[in-house]
């Protein structure tokens, strides 16, 4: 069977997912580095930063035989492995990223959720995308995670936008 084209994470040297971003995507590899927007306050200013939304790690396309070309780049420490074998990203984790950060909605890392009950969004930019439903206070989030790094993205959204998908219990 021939190597297929997928998305891997890899780990970068600390702050420096910009860099490994740009030297990939000069070696011709496609890459995706999602960020969020962050105020921050020192005591003179308020700033918004933005932050990748998981620190650490980018995603690269390339097949398994481009490996040891990917970590040639000196921002790149590892690709990640279960074992020794590198595990592939699955698309719709990466495609469900891209639509929440492309959306214009407040995006933030959230803490990976193991349990919780999975919800669609229905109508608006974010529509048809699942995830798990957490509530935060009197806020709700759909959270999408990417499970091979075990993190997590949230989303606020309005709960007459959520639909619970089937055969799953009522959380919130």
């Amino acid at each position: 069977m021939p190597d297929r084209l997928a998305w891997y994470a890899l780990t970068t040297k600390p702050q420096h997912e910009r860099k490994a971003v740009q030297a990939l995507n000069i070696q011709g590899f496609q890459t995706f580095l999602p960020f969020y927007k962050s105020r921050r306050q020192w005591s003179d200013r308020a700033k918004t930063l933005e932050l990748p939304l998981f620190p650490g790690y980018v995603f690269c396309r390339f097949t398994l035989e481009q490996r040891l070309r990917v970590l040639a780049s000196s921002y790149i420490l590892s690709v990640i492995c279960v074992g020794r074998q590198p595990q592939p990203v699955a698309d719709q984790e990466i495609e469900s990223i891209r639509t929440m950060v492309a959306s214009g909605m407040r995006v933030e890392p959230w803490e990976f959720l193991e349990v919780g009950q999975r919800v669609r969004i229905q109508g608006g930019s974010l529509d048809g995308l699942s995830g798990l439903l957490v509530q935060e206070k009197d806020a709700l989030r759909v959270v999408v995670s990417v499970n091979l790094l075990r993190r997590s993205v949230a989303v606020e959204i309005a709960r007459e936008r959520l639909v619970v998908e089937t055969n799953e219990r009522r959380v919130a």
